[in-house]
């Protein structure tokens, strides 16, 4: 018994590890993203994950978004492809 358990805590070191320094940072990151995604409203200046910057015209659902790209070009795109929030000014 005691043998099983010398042969198997490499194991469990090795789990704990990967848990402690990949697996807990990688939900945080996703929790902080999904609220960042979330709280998105209409005048917020974007980016998205494909390198687009752009202004929030209107929130369309749950899941798109209309964003001006440049005057008069607005695009519809998912929300969750948005990676980063980078002003945000009151609606008028």
């Amino acid at each position: 018994m005691d043998q099983l358990f010398v042969q198997l805590m490499p194991l469990f070191l090795i789990f704990g590890v990967f848990y402690f320094l990949l697996i807990r940072p990688q939900q945080r990151r996703v929790k902080e993203h999904k609220a960042m995604v979330s709280a998105i409203q209409r005048g917020d200046k974007i980016l998205t994950s494909g390198g687009m910057k752009g202004k929030v015209v209107r929130v369309i659902n749950d899941f798109d978004i209309e964003v001006e790209i440049s005057q008069g070009v607005n695009v519809v795109i998912v929300k969750s492809t948005v990676s980063e929030v980078e002003a945000t000014q009151p609606a008028k």
